[in-house]
């Protein structure tokens, strides 16, 4: 069976870094000179030679300021293939759940060479069409980075022991959050209904690997959505509220207020 192209591309420039185009791949990204200036969820980065990155929400990233020197490679991912090539790891999930509040990597020389060199073999691999067995040796080629990425982030963080039920119940409270439980569903209780354990357990369990509790992640998720609402001003404040389901406007308000640092109405200005 041929390789589907759509599952995996690589470019060297960010010419179409957060556009529509590739809104729904996460991209991984290494700068080999030059600097690279972005907001990322409200907040101001720097990506500058010597380090990576990696955003799995694009719709996040604003205000791209590359300098004019700047060489990087990119690698975008459809999330199936991604999840078909991730190593069965019990460190992964400490790893991406750290990247959704800072997307940037540093790293050592030696460990940026090596993760230099997987981006290269991704990129010949594509090119050799031929080869009966192209897929495989991608999803090989790509699991060497994503090892080489946890190797990365476990020199910054350290490497703690997490237990395989505890994985797995982090990444099945993710991916009901990424799939949009959150719109409708924001306490803690529905989530540890689903996954079967008490609501103490699950925030428990979030607390020992993500270093934050699942209430926490449940009101990023819902701010990142509100966020995005308020600037798209393709709804009024009331839709919103309603989308959501809170009690009243004046409780969204209050909520955007609490989390924005400005009201619905101010950040719109």
């Amino acid at each position: 069976m041929s390789f589907n192209k759509s599952n995996l591309i690589v470019e060297r420039d960010l010419k179409r870094l957060g556009t529509a185009e590739l809104k729904d791949y996460v991209v991984h990204i290494i700068c080999m000179r030059g600097r690279f200036d972005f907001m990322f969820d409200g907040n101001p980065f720097l990506l500058k030679s010597g380090e990576a990155m990696i955003v799995g929400v694009q719709q996040l990233l604003e205000h791209l300021r590359p300098s004019a020197d700047l060489d990087v490679m990119c690698v975008y991912m459809k999330s199936d293939f991604l999840e078909l090539c991730t190593p069965r790891s019990n460190y992964g999930i400490k790893g991406a759940l750290a990247l959704y509040a800072y997307p940037v990597m540093q790293m050592d020389a030696r460990r940026f060479e090596q993760l230099r060199q997987d981006f290269v073999q991704i990129e010949q691999r594509l090119l050799n069409t031929e080869n009966p067995f192209q897929e495989d040796i991608l999803i090989c080629a790509t699991q060497m980075m994503f090892l080489d990425f946890f190797d990365i982030h476990a020199a910054q963080n350290g490497l703690t022991n997490i237990s395989f039920q505890d994985t797995d119940i982090i990444a099945r409270f993710m991916q009901m959050l990424e799939r949009g439980d959150y719109v409708k569903n924001r306490e803690v209780s529905y989530y540890a209904d689903k996954l079967c354990v008490t609501p103490k357990y699950l925030s428990e369990v979030c607390k020992g690997v993500s270093g934050r509790t699942a209430n926490y992640w449940i009101t990023r998720f819902v701010i990142i959505h509100i966020r995005r609402l308020l600037k798209e001003r393709e709804m009024t404040f009331t839709e919103i509220s309603d989308l959501f389901e809170f009690s009243s406007p004046a409780y969204f308000s209050r909520f955007v207020q609490k989390h924005l640092g400005v009201s619905p109405t101010n950040f719109r200005e």
